[in-house]
């Protein structure tokens, strides 16, 4: 029986997977138990709902939460976030370096990386993360990146051109995922006939380009690896494609960037946006502001290409790419 799951429930789910403290975690998994709907096809859902929140909140109690979430938790920032994904030696680090200005250790031997590693990729005037993770193979699956997956915006799957194993070890990720409920899509969406499997989006990242080879390698993983991916052939260390990369990137996210104008400001800041998907309203900006800001919006001035110059609009009214807003209070 489908679950049928409501606008209100996946809009907790989707807080849920972006919660950075045990705290929001709560909060979230008890939204989502009470827009639930209730029927046999959500039973097994309910009681693993009801099983989560009784762990946080013994977690809460006892102080443990801190401690064990502390090297396994990593804030969401930015305007979108973006996991890398990929066998041994698939560049991952080499990539996170190269659009961030993270350190990560690059080197030639497998498994550089041992534990997820942020970085702030700039973009236009916005800041997106991308977390470098290590490697997935046919043995080895660290289940903490599970959540990670689950939560990201997208997933750049790395394919080691450098190899001729490397089309074979992508192949060996897709696999591991797929024995979880946990998996890589061209869309991110919900399963409502398998409750509890994920879908995240997902850019097929072939690298290593410019290396010898590398086109034949190319080609063979065109042929014996068809995959429903986005593809972007990338060199990491020479920089090859890596400008069209972050664009679909920026794309794949989907958001829009509105710039705030205090009142009596001639000027708005363009140097600091905020973001929020497309479709978000005003109120939503208000709340990111600050939630006393939402409780009080009166309405807003907005300068755009929808409207005319200083339209007046009200909390609902749906903001555009690159809106200047003077909120009022």
């Amino acid at each position: 029986m489908p679950a049928n799951l409501t606008p209100q429930y996946l809009k907790a789910e989707e807080a849920y997977r972006r919660a950075s403290t045990p705290e929001e975690e709560l909060q979230c998994l008890q939204e989502m138990l009470r827009e639930l709907p209730k029927h046999k096809g959500t039973d097994k859902l309910q009681a693993e709902l009801k099983a989560k929140i009784s762990r946080v909140k013994k977690e809460l109690q006892s102080g443990r939460a801190g401690k064990r979430r502390a090297g396994l938790r990593i804030p969401r920032q930015g305007a979108g976030r973006v996991v890398l994904l990929g066998g041994p030696n698939a560049g991952k680090s080499q990539f996170l370096a190269s659009v961030t200005r993270a350190t990560p250790t690059v080197a030639e031997y497998p498994f550089t990386t041992r534990e997820p590693a942020p970085g702030m990729m700039p973009f236009e005037d916005i800041q997106i993360q991308v977390i470098d993770t290590p490697p997935i193979t046919r043995d080895v699956l660290d289940p903490n990146l599970l959540g990670l997956i689950r939560g990201a915006d997208l997933v750049l799957l790395m394919v080691d051109l450098g190899s001729d194993e490397g089309p074979e070890q992508a192949q060996e990720v897709i696999d591991r995922l797929e024995e979880t409920k946990t998996r890589l899509a061209r869309d991110s969406y919900l399963d409502e006939n398998d409750v509890g499997l994920s879908y995240t989006r997902t850019f097929s990242v072939p690298n290593k380009i410019d290396l010898p080879e590398a086109s034949d390698r190319l080609e063979i993983l065109h042929e014996f690896f068809p995959w429903d991916f986005p593809e972007y052939v990338i060199s990491a260390t020479q920089q090859t494609g890596v400008t069209e990369l972050k664009e679909a990137i920026f794309r794949a996210l989907d958001v829009v960037r509105v710039y705030t104008k205090e009142p009596g400001q001639k000027k708005p800041d363009l140097d600091r946006p905020y973001t929020l998907r497309r479709g978000g309203t005003l109120l939503d900006v208000a709340e990111l502001i600050h939630k006393d800001l939402a409780k009080n919006l009166k309405g807003a001035k907005v300068w755009g290409s929808h409207v005319h110059d200083g339209t007046m609009v009200k909390g609902d009214y749906v903001l555009h790419d690159k809106d200047i807003v003077e909120i009022h209070a």
